[in-house]
């Protein structure tokens, strides 16, 4: 299902291409500027069983990217100019800001190289357990089980399932059955009690993949020090904030900013939530950004920003550089508008 979406979405976006369409719809839909969302940046790797594929581009990819808005003569800025652009309401020029979400070693070691070329500045988001090396990078972990494995065992409510783990395809299938499995658990301790099962099961070590992958608190330190370099929130555990009763997830903001701001003695004024969907990330979490003081909040949601965006500056959408779709062509799609306005029913603002 996830394959056949990803088709349908590189179609969709090779039909905007093609017919021209986007050229027509950008006085319309490109908005006043972008938000653009990335995870990893890294050379491609060549494993043939990669399903977090979507959280990764190249350097090339990002160098791309870079070139075409500077090619438009679109402003790349620091998100306290973008917030700043959206209150002032100073929009003679079209602007974008880079987000990286979690921070990881790579944004140091590769995406940072690429935006110095351009003298572009980035905000990478934080998950404080993740710069402490003891955060639970899921995800990745329920990768690593499945890499290594023929076969995996596991019960699922009352039944015991066994997956069929014996070719890339049929990994993926167990993997997009076993993450929408534990997306889909009612509360964070559930998704934590299976996942550190299942990598005891198959040995995998969560806090030595954590920091194998996670900057530490002293790589941040250093990266921080980068004049184009923001560094913002990303809760303390990466927990999905709309699971939790409303003081705890009040507390994961404020927790993790307060965490950064002393391990890096510099204010955290940016905020991501983990996930960011709309299962994560709603009113009362876009409440709770702004109580906590954040100047900006992003989400996941799909979109370009509007003068309208001034007034929900904590449920700021973004325009994601996905590691599936990494084609030079589809870059003048992303920035007209086009592919994110379909997304949302030609919505201007998404944040209900």
């Amino acid at each position: 299902m996830k394959q056949l979406r990803n088709n349908v979405i590189r179609a969709g976006l090779g039909a905007l291409y093609f017919s021209g369409a986007h050229h027509l719809l950008r006085p319309l839909l490109s908005g006043v500027g972008a938000i653009f969302m990335l995870h990893h940046v890294r050379p491609a790797r060549q494993a043939a069983f990669q399903p977090n594929r979507h959280l990764e581009v190249t350097p090339e990819f990002l160098r791309a990217t870079l070139c075409h808005l500077r090619s438009r003569d679109i402003d790349i800025v620091t998100m306290d100019e973008l917030h700043q652009r959206l209150v002032q309401g100073r929009f003679d020029r079209r602007f974008a800001a880079f987000t990286f979400d979690d921070g990881y070693r790579d944004n140091l070691d590769f995406a940072l190289p690429v935006l110095r070329e351009f003298d572009a500045p980035l905000t990478v988001y934080v998950a404080s357990d993740f710069a402490e090396g003891t955060g639970r990078l899921w995800w990745a972990a329920l990768e690593a089980v499945i890499a290594k494995a023929a076969q995996i065992d596991i019960k699922i409510g009352h039944s015991a399932l066994q997956l069929d783990a014996t070719t890339p395809a049929a990994k993926q299938a167990a993997f997009d059955r076993l993450h929408d499995w534990l997306r889909a658990l009612p509360g964070e301790h559930d998704l934590k009690r299976e996942i550190e099962a299942l990598c005891a099961t198959y040995d995998i070590d969560m806090a030595a993949l954590c920091r194998s992958l996670c900057l530490s608190w002293a790589e941040l330190k250093s990266l921080a020090a980068d004049p184009l370099v923001t560094i913002g929130a990303h809760s303390v555990s990466h927990c999905n904030l709309a699971k939790l009763a409303e003081d705890d997830a009040a507390q994961e903001m404020a927790m993790s900013r307060a965490r950064i701001e002393q391990a890096l003695q510099r204010p955290v004024l940016h905020l991501a939530y983990p996930y960011g969907d709309r299962e994560a990330a709603g009113m009362r979490e876009f409440g709770l950004a702004a109580t906590a003081g954040f100047k900006t909040a992003v989400t996941t949601r799909p979109g370009m920003l509007f003068a309208e965006n001034a007034s929900q500056m904590t449920a700021l959408p973004r325009v994601s550089l996905n590691g599936n779709y990494q084609d030079a062509r589809i870059l003048p799609v992303l920035t007209s508008g086009a592919a994110t306005a379909m997304w949302n029913g030609f919505r201007r603002i998404a944040a209900a």
